[in-house]
């Protein structure tokens, strides 16, 4: 493992400047909801049916309160009126509630106010006690058959059909691997609502839905009892229904989630305050459901060049952490990404990016870390893209990286195949096998190009911060700061689904999730 390198204290005052900055976020945070936090109440209380052509039941009530302004008390509030009128599921309540035109949504009385805030209370908790049972499900299974040492072997499955994505996840995992992503289809970020049921058709991957998750967790289930080791599945919280994903996830008992404060913001033109409060919802959920969240930092060294903006990927983590911890995760619950990216063309590459891995390591000793393999200068060649991969495996190894995605040799030519992968699994676990250990048996000069890179990177990671502190995050994301993409605050998609908060909003889910 890395020596000291930076010292505490420098360490200590980052995560400092990292509360600093996010600290503003949260008054954001606090006074806003959005139309997606208030679906994701509505799916904890059973409304995850669709309507008429496919449309999400609860987009339909949710989109129905908004037109009748009265979303910002909360759908909660006003599932409760759909009780007290006489429903008796969940889609009466839904029916009830858009059949009424917005001037009969009227006050009611304080003690009829009071009677509903606690029958929905009651209601609430009965939910929430079932959605942990699901969580407590999961956990048992994944005790009883265990689990592969770190890092975790980590492959992605993408056909945009389920049922070829089971059989691919299958496969992958009789081969080794430990962690089965699915990728969602290209551009499901931008759509405002999940898609609902089962899946065949994707562009790029295959949709993200709860009947999905379901498929394929049932899949790796029975594929982890026939193996005799758990198998986690991931899938993508991230976009314009962060929250509602985590909550589909969450209760289809999914061990991973990429999640992150800055992606949508970043690299899908999603405004800004919707990220942040959505992701802040999300996060409270993968908190209280045990998932892990893996970061987006090495998308940034995709965009800009990884050696010059290795800072970026540094500051981002402190600030993705400190916005983690507020939402109530754990240190064992961050998978903080980051990647092998520098131009293999460069001069001391191996070194190079052993000293950004190490220093990860080194700033969070307790989180698990997400590695990421080579994508941006992969070539056709696939003999010399198998080669590369094999260096990322060994920096995974060397610097205990939790979860390493592993890199496919056809990466530049197509979506990889099966065998694609049993190479790529092949290759890894014979690495982790034969340089198990050796961090423990090398030690890093202080005075060497590994520890001094490790500072000027630390260093102008620490200048960023500063700057990011004194100006704020807003500025620093519009100047372009994280992967060269400059955003402004009020721009991007989904800022009209952003609504402060009545001064009697009700979210009891919400409640309870932020409780100690």
């Amino acid at each position: 493992m890395p020596g000291p390198f930076i010292d505490d204290a420098q360490i200590a005052h980052a995560r400092k400047l990292a509360e600093d900055i996010t600290e503003p976020i949260f008054e954001l945070i606090r006074r806003n909801t959005t139309v997606s936090v208030e679906r994701t109440v509505l799916r904890f209380f059973g409304i995850s049916d669709a309507g008429a052509g496919g449309v999400p039941l609860a987009n339909l009530m949710v989109d129905r309160l908004k037109a009748a302004g009265v979303l910002n008390k909360g759908a909660a509030y006003w599932y409760g009126r759909a009780l007290q009128m006489g429903a008796r599921s969940p889609m009466e309540a839904v029916e009830r509630l858009t059949a009424l035109p917005a001037e009969k949504l009227g006050p009611l009385s304080p003690e009829m106010e009071q009677n509903l805030r606690e029958e929905v209370r009651a209601e609430a908790h009965a939910a929430m006690e079932d959605f942990k049972s699901r969580i407590a499900q999961r956990d048992a299974l994944r005790k009883e058959l265990g689990s592969a040492p770190a890092p975790h072997k980590y492959v992605i499955v993408a056909t945009g059909n389920i049922y070829d994505d089971v059989d691919q996840a299958r496969a992958a995992a009789q081969a080794g691997a430990d962690i089965i992503a699915v990728i969602r289809s290209t551009a499901q970020s931008l759509l405002d609502y999940v898609p609902h049921g089962a899946t065949t058709e994707g562009y790029g991957g295959t949709y993200a839905t709860q009947e999905n998750f379901r498929i394929m967790r049932e899949a790796l289930d029975d594929e982890g009892r026939k193996l005799g080791r758990y198998i986690q599945l991931t899938n993508y919280s991230s976009g314009l229904c962060m929250a509602e994903i985590a909550f589909a996830a969450a209760y289809e008992r999914l061990d991973m989630l990429l999640n992150d404060a800055m992606y949508g913001i970043l690299f899908r033109d999603i405004n800004m305050r919707r990220t942040f409060i959505d992701q802040y919802f999300s996060r409270r959920i993968c908190a209280q459901a045990g998932i892990i969240i893996n970061t987006g930092e090495d998308n940034y060294i995709t965009t800009a060049d990884a050696y010059d903006a290795a800072h970026t990927v540094i500051a981002s983590q402190f600030i993705n952490e400190s916005f983690a911890k507020r939402a109530g995760l754990k240190d064992w619950q961050l998978g903080l990404g980051h990647s092998y990216e520098i131009d293999p063309y460069r001069a001391d590459t191996l070194l190079l990016e052993l000293s950004q891995a190490m220093l990860v390591r080194r700033c969070f000793p307790n989180a698990p870390l997400k590695y990421m393999p080579p994508t941006k200068h992969k070539e056709t060649d696939i003999f010399f893209s198998h080669a590369y991969d094999v260096m990322a495996d060994l920096v995974a190894i060397w610097t205990r990286q939790g979860i390493q995605l592993l890199g496919m040799m056809t990466e530049a030519m197509h979506t990889p195949l099966l065998a694609d992968r049993y190479v790529a699994l092949k290759a890894a676990s014979y690495i982790h096998r034969a340089a198990a250990g050796i961090d423990e048996e090398f030690t890093v000069r202080e005075d060497g190009k590994i520890a001094n890179r490790a500072r000027e990177v630390f260093g102008r990671a620490m200048a960023l911060l500063e700057e990011c502190q004194k100006d704020g995050m807003v500025a620093a994301i519009g100047r372009g700061h994280f992967g060269d993409v400059k955003r402004a605050e009020t721009g991007g998609k989904g800022l009209d689904g952003v609504l402060e908060k009545a001064p009697d909003y009700f979210n009891p889910f919400q409640e309870m999730l932020e409780a100690p």
